[in-house]
Formats: structure tokens, sequence, C-alpha cells
């Protein structure tokens, strides 16, 4: 599975160094030319999720891998990414050129009424790209050079208004249609079943009897995934071998053995948060999967 890039992760790769108040800073904003950061003969970027959100213009012809899907592009493109969904882009052109900026969620805390997640273009299954008309690609532009200006400049409230060209680009994508070219990929398959596997893995280790275990069907992964149920079984299945119940199945069992092993967490509590309605349905799913009572194995 791949591991999550974080902002230390990022400043390691581009510049070798990091800022010195990256830790203390949670609401880390920071903006750069695409052309300081991605030579034309730098690393590849890795397809993996980031700890924090990115809103890229970048102009020439390109191919975005977003989750499951691929997305070419041939123009000035907005584009938004967030932590949730894995993603990686490859120019298909020399002369590639744009702006991008960085920033964790804590940057908008108690400044928007809704969370970034709802937006748009941040949502699961949203659409993240924009091909940006002649006069907004303008605008844009003109957004990241005065996010580039205020950056160096020592104004007291320079990070309100750096969230407020934020909002704009956000709100100049609303205004624009996003990108309806999608095409699948080869590896379309190998990165969903990454996806579900990190969104399974995510839901553990059980740590406190009042966490619960949600996502425990293939119908819920596909519905958290925006994509059809059938998809996801068929790309599982032919990335791995196994059903998208096996892996569930295979995962509660291993927490089911490791909670009653390790913690003195009656049945009960153990059922509830691994998501069984009722201690028996527990019971009868562990017996079936390991050919003993939970309580049998407990004390094994």
């Amino acid at each position: 599975m791949a591991t999550i890039e974080t902002l230390e992760d990022f400043y390691q790769t581009k510049f070798n160094e990091q800022p010195p108040n990256l830790q203390q800073n949670l609401g880390h904003f920071n903006v750069f030319r695409l052309e300081d950061c991605h030579g034309p003969h730098g690393a590849p970027v890795k397809y993996t999720r980031r700890d924090f959100y990115k809103i890229s213009l970048i102009r020439g012809k390109n191919v975005f891998h977003y989750a499951d899907k691929s997305l070419e592009v041939e123009g000035p493109t907005l584009m938004f990414f967030n932590p949730k969904v894995p993603y990686t882009w490859e120019s298909r052109s020399e002369d590639y050129t744009g702006f991008f900026c960085i920033f964790k969620d804590a940057f908008f805390t108690e400044k928007m009424r809704d969370p970034l997640s709802e937006m748009p273009m941040f949502a699961s299954g949203g659409k993240p790209a924009f091909i940006l008309p002649e006069a907004q690609e303008q605008q844009v532009s003109a957004l990241f050079e005065k996010m580039l200006a205020e950056m160096q400049s020592d104004y007291r409230f320079k990070y309100d208004l750096l969230r407020n060209y934020v909002i704009e680009l956000i709100h100049v994508a609303l205004k624009v249609q996003p990108s309806q070219t999608l095409y699948q990929h080869p590896d379309a398959n190998a990165r969903i079943t990454a996806i579900f596997s990190e969104l399974l893995e995510r839901q553990f280790p059980i740590e406190t009897p009042s966490q619960r275990f949600k996502l425990r069907s293939a119908k819920d992964f596909a519905e958290h995934l925006s994509v059809h149920v059938n998809h996801l079984n068929r790309a599982i299945r032919q990335t791995t071998g196994k059903t998208t119940t096996d892996h569930i199945t295979e995962r509660l069992t291993s927490e089911a053995k490791a909670l009653l092993k390790h913690t003195n967490w009656n049945i009960a509590e153990i059922s509830y948060c691994l998501g069984f309605e009722e201690p028996s349905h527990f019971n009868n799913f562990f017996k079936k999967h390991v050919s003993l009572t939970p309580s049998a194995y407990r004390y094994l």
C-alpha cells in the first residue's frame, strides 16, 4: 500500500529542506511556480495520497491520474486535489508552466461556513478539473501572482488575504463547467484496489470500545468511492484474485482475534465496535471463519 505523502516529505523531495516553522503551523500555506518544482528531468510525481490540499494551474498537454480515472487535458487547467484521493500527473509537452498552492485543512478552520471537503471540486466523486477560457486563465494567473507576492510581504494580515485569494480560485472554478474528458487507464484496476485497501486499513486498529467499523460491505465502499459496486468488485478480483468481501472478512477476522487476545473488553463490546448489531451475529461470523466461538478462542 502506498504511503501518504506529508508536507515534510513534499519539502524534502522538492527542496531538500523544510520551513523552520512547519511543525508549529498546522494551517500551513505556500505557493509555487510549477516550473521551479517540476523540471524536465525531475522525478515523476508519485501516485499517492497527500495529507494536504493542492490547487494547480497547469498549461500544456497533461494527463492526470485521479483515483480510478484518468483525465487527458490540453490547455490551461485548474485542478483541485484533496487529501482523500491519491493522484499523479504526467506532462505530454515540454513547455508546461503554471502555479500551485498547498495548504492544510486547518488553514480554513473557522473561516468558512462549510467544510472544504463539501465543495464540489473537493467532494468524494467530484470532478476536480476545470479547463479555463482565456479570460479565466488570466484571472487565475493574476491570483497566483498575487499569492506569490504576498508570501514575500510582511503584511500583518497576509494570510487572511491569501485565504481570500484561494476562495476566489474556488469561485472561478464553480463558474466554469468541469472537464468531462475521462478515459480508462490500464492501471485503473490497480489504483481502485489500492484506494479500497487504504480505506479498509484506515479503519484499524480499533482502539476503544466506542470506535466502530463502518465500511463493512462492498456496497459501503463503492458508495464511498462513487463507483458502481460491480466495477469495484471486478477491479479487486482482477487485481488480487479475491473478492471484495474476502478482503473485508479477512481483515475483520484478524481484528476480532487481536481484540479477543489483547483487550479485556467483553464480547458485546467487541461485537459492537466491529459493526455487528447483535453479539449473536458476531458469534456466528467468528465461528464460521475461525471454527471456534469468540470465548473459546480467547481462552486458548
